[in-house]
């Protein structure tokens, strides 16, 4: 019964019934359709079938077997290896690249449009981390985006995005290319990646920038370094050193869990082409132009006419759908070579 186990046990049996549910519903229709094709074939096989009857059945046969493929087709995509960070919530992080405060700007405007992308799809964001830059927009920002699927989705953001357009302080209207990097982990928890308390080293400091009397009269920013890896994680958000240290933890945990990743993908990238998903932040994945109210993702050679409502956030999903099922055709593919 779900009262005598473990919290954390019942949440993850519930997740793997859900997940197996639709491949369980999948084959059952499979099943089905198999035996209306049965059934076809020994009514045309039948000598005492009449001929109208005969035709009717052969006509019918033909749908029946369109039925059959592509319910094969969807059994074998619930089938295709999945990454077990899809169900997970996600970290965000968004930084902005050359160009200067053009590019910070830009940064800012792709925050936005993720937080909007969130809203729609019924997420959470929330800012764990925020570096502004004195004309508007963010050198950094870093959030949890939590909600059902996030990593699933978001995953296809990471990498270099590049906008086209006439920056607001250009006075001779010349059109600049500014970029912004923009990294998707997936949230890990204590259970995913064990982080042993002696290979850390904890700095507490003065938090800076705005925030009133409180800034700069306790150390309750902190600095986390992960001493085997060198991985540091800092957060100065909160008035509390206790809640920046759980919001420290949380994206050390989340770095560490993709670096561990991004090992295991490269292990298995020779078995793999094009890897849309991976998570490669130093290719430039899209491009944003203003003066042409074009979107094109380079990844899949993919063209929008609508910039507007794609950076608003409403028509991302008219981008990540396509590299979805690009993804899924390349994990077929591969097993297939696989097979």
């Amino acid at each position: 019964m779900a009262g005598q186990l473990p919290p954390e046990t019942f949440v993850a049996l519930s997740r793997e019934y859900a997940e197996l549910s639709p491949v369980v519903e999948g084959v059952r229709a499979w099943n089905m359709v198999r035996d209306e094709l049965a059934g076809l074939e020994a009514l045309i096989a039948d000598p005492a079938t009449d001929t109208e009857m005969r035709e009717m059945a052969h006509d019918e046969r033909g749908e029946v077997q369109a039925r059959m493929a592509d319910l094969e087709n969807k059994l074998l995509i619930l089938l295709a290896p999945k990454d077990e960070a899809d169900r997970k919530n996600a970290i965000l992080e968004v930084r902005a690249g050359t160009g200067g405060d053009e590019a910070a700007l830009f940064a800012g405007d792709l925050f936005r449009m993720y937080q909007n992308y969130a809203a729609v799809q019924g997420w959470k964001v929330d800012v764990l981390s925020a570096s502004e830059s004195e004309m508007g927009g963010y050198k950094e920002i870093i959030a949890s985006v939590s909600g059902q699927n996030v990593f699933s989705r978001l995953k296809y953001e990471s990498g270099v995005h590049r906008v086209q357009r006439v920056p607001e302080t250009e006075a001779q209207g010349r059109i600049h290319t500014s970029a912004a990097t923009v990294a998707v982990l997936p949230e890990a928890q204590e259970v995913d990646i064990h982080v042993d308390e002696k290979d850390l080293r904890v700095d507490t400091y003065r938090s800076q920038g705005a925030g009133g009397q409180h800034v700069n009269t306790t150390d309750s920013a902190i600095r986390i370094t992960h001493v085997p890896t060198g991985v540091v994680v800092q957060c100065q958000d909160e008035k509390s050193q206790h809640k920046n240290r759980a919001k420290a933890m949380m994206m050390l945990r989340a770095k560490l869990y993709d670096n561990e990743r991004q090992t295991q993908d490269k292990a298995r990238a020779a078995d793999r082409k094009g890897q849309i998903g991976s998570g490669d932040r130093s290719e430039r994945i899209r491009t944003y132009n203003f003066p042409q109210g074009r979107v094109t993702d380079h990844r899949i050679n993919l063209t929008l006419y609508k910039l507007e409502r794609v950076i608003s956030g409403e028509d991302l999903n008219d981008l990540i759908d396509p590299l979805i099922a690009h993804d899924q055709a390349e994990r077929l593919a591969a097993m297939g070579e696989g097979a």
